[in-house]
């Protein structure tokens, strides 16, 4: 993914360059939450190059495709139109690098060459997935040099029991030993590490996090709902249309949606990371695709159980206060909305009807409300077991699928906005902008560094 923000190569085209295999054991230390990584590797059952079919696929994505392109190492640039809010052409988006299932990149560098910039680290650990972004500072934002994702289930019975489970502890403990391998090969320099909603609701969530701890020198903080979402807001603005007046950003989780009111009125010539200044509301809701098709069910949705989905969520919207002048400024045009989660980007790729789900196809592409309502309709008819064989579903969103749509389906009816455009990015890329921004890493490189009409992560102020 590229975007202003960051130069994101994780779907970035290849030269074709055949490189050695090569590991580089880190020779300083980590700073930051995970403390030092020297010379960690996981045990081989838990390998970066192990046993690839028993990984289960992103939701949304697929983690060995994002593992082959992140590893290329290589830029790619979003056309300029495409980074100023219009849509992006599937012509126009670049092939991955057809890297080998062996092949590993020590530091996203040449070997023997020196790296300029220190490197990133990004880990979301949430109530469905583990996620994980290493990336360097570039000029135009960052440049993933490597990435990984894998569906855990953390939450899974979360909502009978109240607490996490030992299986899905299992789960998540070994999805995030990967991790920390993976950080301490790449001799990760700063880096931010949290947990959402699994962990702030289970009563087991604390003693988890001490377990991850233990066992992999991990150290991960629960951050709050506000946090969530304005890491999410920081991840996706790139993608806000220059022109609009507002936008509803959405993002559905696994145990929790946070939903984001971005009044742009007055916004100037702020553009990118700067926009996050202007969030007017915020909520979160405590319904997420995993506790939502638990209650409910997520393999037979008929449509009255769909109802009643979209029925618990509406009532959930109401308590999402200071957003009274929404709806008149909906109607009078200007506003669109902005989606980052399984849900919408699943639709997109249907919607496109795509062989193989393909994540520069979808992030940023703009979906029209009857495009989207048409979608959901055909999910509604489709049966479990066509869920299951659509590529852009697959076995691991089948079952949650529905519920997602559910709680888009509310959002919608009650902020009846014309436009969607699909973030297949979050909470990842908008941790390693804050972490950035923070260091001055745009700053310090100074204005001669900057290519022609590059548009820095600070947006258009300063």
């Amino acid at each position: 993914m590229n975007h202003p923000a960051a130069d994101h190569a994780e779907g970035g085209a290849g030269a074709g360059r055949k490189r050695r295999h090569r590991k580089r054991r880190g020779k300083q230390p980590g700073h930051g939450p995970a403390g030092d990584l020297r010379g960690l590797r996981s045990p081989p059952s838990r390998r970066p190059g192990g046993d690839q079919s028993a990984r289960p696929r992103e939701a949304g994505g697929n983690a060995t495709a994002e593992k082959h392109r992140a590893r290329s190492g290589d830029k790619a640039r979003m056309p300029e139109h495409a980074r100023a809010g219009e849509p992006r052409s599937p012509d126009q988006a670049r092939r991955p690098h057809p890297a080998g299932e062996g092949r590993r990149r020590s530091n996203g560098a040449e070997p023997g060459m020196r790296r300029e910039s220190p490197l990133y680290a990004a880990l979301d650990l949430g109530t469905n997935n583990c996620r994980l972004l290493i990336a360097e500072p570039q000029e135009r934002g960052f440049r993933v040099v490597d990435a990984f994702s894998r569906i855990v289930r953390l939450g899974e019975g979360i909502g009978r029991s109240g607490r996490l489970s030992q299986p899905a502890m299992d789960r998540a403990v070994e999805a995030l030993a990967v991790c920390r391998s993976k950080m301490a090969d790449h001799n990760v320099h700063r880096m931010r590490l949290i947990a959402t909603e699994a962990c702030r609701a289970a009563e087991n969530g604390v003693v988890f996090l001490e377990r991850v701890r233990r066992e992999t020198g991990l150290s991960l903080e629960i951050v709050d709902r506000k946090t969530e979402a304005r890491l999410a807001v920081a991840g996706c603005v790139t993608l806000v249309d220059p022109y609009a007046n507002g936008v509803l950003l959405f993002d559905i989780g696994g145990g929790s949606s946070e939903l984001v009111w971005l009044d742009l009125r007055e916004r100037g010539r702020a553009r990118g990371f700067a926009l996050t200044r202007y969030i007017r509301a915020w909520t979160s809701l405590p319904v997420g695709v995993v506790t939502l098709s638990e209650r409910h069910g997520g393999v037979c949705v008929t449509r009255e159980i769909f109802d009643q989905m979209v029925d618990e969520v509406s009532g959930m919207l109401d308590g999402f206060e200071g957003v009274e002048e929404l709806g008149r400024l909906i109607e009078a045009g200007g506003m669109h909305m902005l989606g980052t989660s399984g849900t919408v980007t699943t639709l997109a790729g249907v919607h496109l009807g795509l062989k193989r789900y393909d994540r520069r196809k979808v992030d940023g592409i703009w979906l029209e409300s009857n495009d989207v309502g048409s979608m959901i309709e055909q999910l509604l008819d489709m049966p479990f077991e066509a869920r299951i064989s659509n590529p852009c579903i697959g076995t691991d969103r089948a079952d949650l699928v529905m519920a997602g749509c559910a709680i888009l389906e509310a959002i919608r009816r009650r902020w009846p906005c014309q436009r969607l455009r699909v973030a297949d990015r979050g909470l990842r890329e908008g941790i390693l902008v804050e972490l950035m921004a923070r260091d001055g890493v745009w700053r310090r490189r100074g204005p001669g560094h900057h290519q022609h009409g590059s548009q820095r992560p600070g947006g258009g102020r300063g």
